[in-house]
């Protein structure tokens, strides 16, 4: 089995699991672990025995969203070098959706950010009830941009509305009774819960499978299109260089208050 830096690749009977393995940053992206995750993702789907694919995490959390060294990069990036950055990740995001193998998410701990755009990019969500999840990025002057496609399909758009704008944390619960997630159990009952599902799965036609992923994709949404994607990207690439993201990012990285927090007390 193909070795990683910051991901797992596991390989059980027809099941390929990919494990964000980061768990001294919360398992957050960077560069590398995108460019890791697309390449695992090809592998399982160029795999002829695989027939479902599973994203989970070390640790104590799912996903935690951009690491911060990498965004410290961000500060200094062009506009270019943060549109090429951010379609990296556009890129993984539709790549997991467009999948031609059935994907399942196992969340626990919590999905922020970046960790929510990719369960959302998944067929298939089942969380723990403790799991906590939140799209932040507008209390740091930056918009949920790449991951929002993937985001307003599983949330709706009303319920994006209200998450996407006021970067409110919402449980399980809640996440379970807007559609995001298919299922919730108590912590010790998670990998019974995602064996039970992946049974179902298995034991299905994988052409049929592939088959029906692709009809589902076609007629329900239709921003899924690559210029759509690279617009995601140009979007977040002219608010990250902004007065307002340079300065929203360098209060998060140095734990200080950017002015419209102050301006609003």
């Amino acid at each position: 089995m193909q070795k990683f830096e910051f991901i797992e690749l596991e390989k059980i009977n027809s099941i390929g699991i990919i494990w964000l393995n980061r768990d001294e940053v919360r398992n957050a992206f960077n560069d590398v672990m995108i460019s890791e995750i697309m390449h695992a993702l090809d592998h399982l789907n160029s795999d002829q025995e695989t027939k479902v694919i599973v994203f989970a995490g070390r640790g104590k959390v799912f996903c935690a969203g951009a690491d911060l060294n990498w965004m410290k990069k961000m500060v200094n990036y062009s506009e270019q070098e943060n549109y090429d950055d951010a379609l990296n990740l556009a890129k993984m995001l539709n790549k997991i959706y467009v999948s031609k193998k059935p994907t399942v998410a196992r969340v626990h701990g919590h999905a922020f950010a970046g960790g929510m755009g990719l369960l959302c990019a998944c067929d298939i969500a089942v969380a723990n009830i403790e799991a906590e999840f939140c799209l932040s990025e507008v209390k740091i002057g930056l918009i949920p941009s790449t991951i929002s496609p993937y985001v307003i399909r599983s949330l709706s758009p009303r319920a994006s509305s209200r998450y996407m704008i006021t970067a409110e944390k919402f449980s399980a619960a809640e996440a379970y009774r807007l559609g995001m997630l298919h299922e919730i159990c108590i912590p010790d009952k998670l990998d019974e819960k995602i064996d039970e599902i992946l049974t179902s799965i298995v034991n299905n036609a994988p052409l049929a499978m592939s088959k029906t992923k692709k009809l589902i994709n076609d007629f329900s949404y239709s921003f899924y299109t690559d210029a759509n994607i690279e617009d995601t990207a140009a979007r977040i690439a002219k608010v990250r260089i902004s007065k307002e993201g340079q300065q929203g990012i360098n209060s998060f990285l140095n734990k200080s208050k950017p002015t419209w927090i102050n301006n609003s007390e």
